[in-house]
C-alpha cells in the first residue's frame, strides 16, 4: 500500500541577525568600544502556510528556485527542521509528536553526501543497519546487494576519503536505503553527477518505487522531474505556486511555446506590438531589453517578432525557443531572475 505524507499549513520563520563585528580582534588606538543599540531582530520566512498531500507509493517531485523553501519542507517532513506552525504527518505518525516512529519510515540522502571519512563504503552501510537493529547477517545480505546495485562492491573495503563525488552520491543513496524505509527522501539527487550515474539513479528510483516505496525528490532537471515524477509541486518564496502531474501542469502553460528574446532597447510601444502578434498570449518585459513571449508556435512568430521591432525602433538581438515542457512551466511561474 505504501506510506503517504500529509502537509497542514506549515510556516518556518528563521531569526537571522547579522553575524556582530569582530570587536576585540586585532589592535586599538581609539577609545573603548561605545555602547552599541541592541540591533532589530532580523526574520526571514521560509515557508509561508504550505500545505499538499503526497500520494501513498508515488514518485512525488519538489520544484523550486533556489532559496525557495524546498530544503526546509524536506528539512521539517524528516524531523531535521522543527516548523514555527502547522503539522507534517507521515503515514499516521505527526512529525514532531512521533519523532521516533517517523524516522524508523524515512530514509533521507541530502543535498552534499555527509558521509564519515574515517570508514569504508562496507562500514558505513553495516554501522547504519545497526542504528536501525539489524541482526549481522541481514546487514551482511543488505549491503553486499546495495553495493553491487550501485557499482560499488569493487571499492565496498575501501576508505571513501578516496572516492569521486559521483561514487559517495551513489553511497548516501544505498545507506538511506539499508533499512528499507517506506518513504525515500531525495534532495537534489542529481547535482553533479555525470549522465551515467544519472541514468543508474533514475533505473534505481523507479526499481524501489515498484516495490510500493513512497519516493519524494527535489531536483532543479525538469527532465528529470518530467521522467520520474507522477505528481508535482512548483514551491516559491515559501508558497505552493501550482500542483499537479506533469500533464495537467504542463497543460496549464499560457501559449506552451517560451521565446526569450533581447532587444537592444525595449519601449511600451514594443511590448504592446508584440502582445498584439497573432497566438501570442503573454509578454512579459525585463532589465536591458529583454522579454518573455508566451505563444502556440516559436519559429514562426520570429518573423513577426523581427518586424513589431523595427516598427518600434528596435532591433531582435537574440531569440532562444522553448517548447512547451516543464521549463517552460518553472519559468512562467518562477520568473527569470537568479537567486542566490
Amino acid at each position: 500500500m505504501g506510506i503517504g505524507i500529509r502537509i497542514e499549513n506549515l510556516r518556518k520563520v528563521y531569526d537571522t541577525p547579522p553575524p556582530m563585528a569582530a570587536r576585540g580582534m586585532g589592535f586599538s588606538f581609539g577609545p573603548g568600544p561605545k555602547k552599541e543599540k541592541k540591533k532589530k531582530k532580523t526574520e526571514v520566512v521560509a515557508l509561508d502556510g504550505v500545505s499538499m498531500e503526497i500520494r501513498a507509493g508515488g514518485i512525488f517531485g519538489l520544484l523550486g528556485p533556489n532559496g525557495a523553501g524546498k530544503t526546509t519542507t524536506i528539512g521539517i517532513i524528516t524531523t531535521r527542521t522543527r516548523p514555527t506552525s502547522g503539522r507534517a504527518f507521515v503515514g499516521p505518525h505527526d512529525v514532531w509528536k512521533q519523532q521516533a516512529a517517523v524516522k524508523r519510515l524515512i530514509g533521507v540522502v541530502p543535498q552534499r553526501p555527509n558521509l564519515d571519512f574515517a570508514l569504508t563504503a562496507r562500514e558505513i552501510l553495516f554501522f547504519h543497519g545497526a542504528y536501525f537493529g539489524q541482526g549481522s547477517k541481514e546487514r551482511t545480505r543488505r549491503a553486499g546487494d546495495l553495493l553491487e546495485k550501485f557499482k560499488l562492491t569493487d571499492r565496498a573495503d575501501h576508505m571513501i576519503r578516496g572516492f569521486s563525488g559521483g561514487m559517495m552520491q551513489r553511497l548516501s543513496i544505498a545507506r538511506a536505503m539499508m533499512h528499507d524505509p517506506e518513504v525515500l527522501f531525495l534532495d537534489e539527487p542529481s547535482a553533479g553527477l555525470d549522465p551515467q550515474t544519472r541514468l543508474l539513479l533514475w533505473e534505481t528510483i523507479r526499481e524501489y518505487n515498484k516495490q510500493g516505496k513512497t519516493i519524494v525528490l527535489t531536483t532543479h532537471y525538469m527532465d528529470e522531474a518530467d521522467t520520474l515524477c507522477e505528481d508535482l509541486a512548483i514551491i516559491d518564496h515559501g508558497k505552493v505556486i501550482a500542483q499537479g502531474t506533469p500533464q495537467e501542469l504542463k497543460a496549464s502553460i499560457p501559449g506552451g511555446y517560451l521565446l526569450r528574446l533581447r532587444f537592444d532597447r525595449s519601449s511600451e510601444e514594443l511590448i504592446a506590438g508584440l502582445k498584439s502578434l497573432p497566438g501570442v498570449t503573454e509578454v512579459r518585459a525585463a532589465e536591458g531589453g529583454k522579454a518573455d513571449l508566451y505563444a502556440d508556435r516559436g519559429g514562426p512568430l520570429i518573423g513577426p517578432i523581427v518586424a513589431a521591432a523595427q516598427s518600434a525602433g528596435a532591433e531582435l538581438s537574440d531569440v532562444h525557443i522553448i517548447e512547451p515542457g516543464l521549463e517552460t512551466l518553472f519559468l512562467h511561474h518562477t520568473g527569470r531572475s537568479l537567486r542566490d
